[in-house]
């Protein structure tokens, strides 16, 4: 087509063959007839589609095993035992009292009191997780209610912000997806139910009104996989429609392998015109029958001798068995959905023949990896550092901490390393030599190797010296005290 049009070709222009021509996945052949790839932004694909997309994610999850196990195995990888704070400010005084305070408040955080802070990162996740996205309300509390810092957080469900709101306000701004916007483009409230708008049980269900939340209130967890996108979209989307086949399989199969093995056997017989009435061949009555009227009354039981009548023979049942496709199938599928989910097959599956710790290895290191990555620029970023600061405020503004130039150095007392929990060792005898060696050879810290099994480098030392000083006063030799007094075992002169 260049040869037709050389001027728009020598001016710049890409004329329609040179792009089927660069590339295939660009060409409106036959073969992609029925290709479905919608060219519209992110938030006109996935608005429409968010309902379902929860409701079928929170059914798989409550039915089926495997996902499931997704959601459950990322969730305790992702949290654990909790994100903790680690404040980096030099004046020790300050960094310890800053520690209790936080011990004492993480205890009385849930507003619904059932969990501390650490399970509502594990509520967040497992919400995140199976339904795109969460909610988290901060609300601050009276001082006579007697709290370490007077903050709550209440946790809630994607279902209060619908999704499907647009509209413009009064005063010039936009809202979309339940999110008002300025005209700069800042979030600044969130349109919230007063209930969950599916909870046929709640008191106001009747009358659920839409009420102006302020955005400075509301954190807005997911993880944004496109420029620009307002909600967050399910974990097992890509899978969702391959689990449910699968699973429709699974117990297609498993149904016929139970219907197969309730016949034991089948008694076949002459028909009733060959052959006299049937008879009990111990009694010689007329045969009792079911009350179907054709089924003879025989109780199976293991190492039963049944007498036939005259003409009568046994057919044992063969049951069909699961097909030798069966297990390579259903490895290949669900690898599929390990894939798509970001789960290792392995963890997925709990599968581990033919993988040796090597392998395995690999497999973990990937999968924390990208665990890692989803801890501090969704969970840290989003929840932990916005709570902190929260925090740090009401403990300010109510006295509890007394800070006298914390309007002007707030950013300075704000900084905090947040710690995930650490991961356990994979080869514990040659992982701890590792990290010895690292240190040894300076290229890491001992803070820096307490910090990754998610512990507290001062907390460690305190403990360290307190065994210490009661092992030596109760003359004990333990082999800690080498790092104290060395021992010399050469023979003195």
């Amino acid at each position: 087509m260049a040869r037709h049009f050389p001027t728009l070709t020598r001016n710049g222009f890409v004329l329609p063959s040179n792009i089927k021509a660069s590339y295939e996945g660009a060409g409106e052949g036959r073969r992609s007839t029925g290709w479905d790839a919608p060219d519209n932004g992110i938030n006109s694909i996935n608005t429409p589609a968010l309902r379902n997309l929860r409701s079928r994610s929170r059914a798989a999850v409550r039915n089926d095993p495997y996902a499931f196990n997704v959601i459950d195995k990322r969730v305790s990888n992702l949290i654990g035992t909790g994100i903790t704070p680690r404040p980096t400010t030099d004046d020790d005084a300050l960094r310890k009292l800053l520690q209790e305070l936080w011990g004492d408040w993480v205890d009385e955080s849930d507003a619904d009191e059932r969990t501390d802070f650490y399970g509502q990162q594990a509520l967040v996740a497992r919400t995140v997780e199976t339904s795109g996205e969460c909610f988290v309300r901060l609300r601050p509390r009276s001082l006579d209610e007697g709290l370490a810092v007077p903050l709550q957080l209440q946790i809630l469900a994607p279902e209060f912000v619908p999704h499907d709101k647009y509209e413009s306000t009064k005063t010039g701004n936009v809202i979309r997806a339940g999110i008002e916007f300025n005209p700069g483009g800042k979030r600044v409230a969130y349109w919230m139910y007063l209930s969950h708008p599916r909870d046929a049980a709640s008191l106001n269900a009747g009358y659920n009104q839409l009420v102006r939340v302020p955005a400075a209130q509301v954190l807005h967890i997911f993880e944004p996989v496109e420029p620009g996108q307002l909600r967050g979209v399910p974990r097992l989307s890509p899978v969702l429609k391959r689990l449910r086949s699968l699973d429709n399989y699974d117990d297609a199969v498993l149904f016929r392998q139970e219907v197969a093995n309730l016949f034991a056997g089948f008694i076949k017989r002459p028909t009733p015109e060959s052959g006299p009435v049937p008879r009990d061949p111990v009694t010689g009555a007329p045969l009792s029958l079911d009350r179907d009227g054709f089924t003879p009354m025989v109780a199976l039981e293991p190492g039963t001798m049944q007498e036939l009548g005259p003409g009568e023979e046994v057919e044992f049942s063969k049951p069909p068995d699961a097909g030798n496709n069966y297990p390579d199938f259903m490895r290949q599928q669900l690898m599929a959905a390990a894939a798509g989910s970001g789960t290792p097959y392995e963890i997925l599956t709990g599968d581990m023949r033919g993988i040796n710790d090597r392998a395995l290895r690999v497999v973990l290191n990937e999968f924390r990896r990208r665990l890692e990555q989803l801890q501090f620029s969704v969970y840290v970023h989003q929840l932990c550092r916005p709570v902190r600061a929260a925090w740090m405020d009401m403990a300010v503004l109510s006295g509890v901490l007394v800070l006298g130039d914390y309007a002007q150095k707030r950013r300075d007392y704000l900084r905090t390393r947040w710690v995930p929990q650490g991961w356990a060792y994979i080869q514990p005898v040659q992982d701890v030599q590792a990290r010895r060696m690292e240190v040894q050879a300076g290229f890491a810290s001992r803070s820096e190797m307490v910090l990754r099994t998610g512990y507290d480098a001062e907390t460690v030392d305190q403990e360290n010296a307190a065994d210490l000083a009661r092992a030596t006063a109760l003359g004990l030799n333990y082999n800690t005290l080498d790092a104290v007094e060395p021992i010399d075992d050469k023979e003195q002169p």
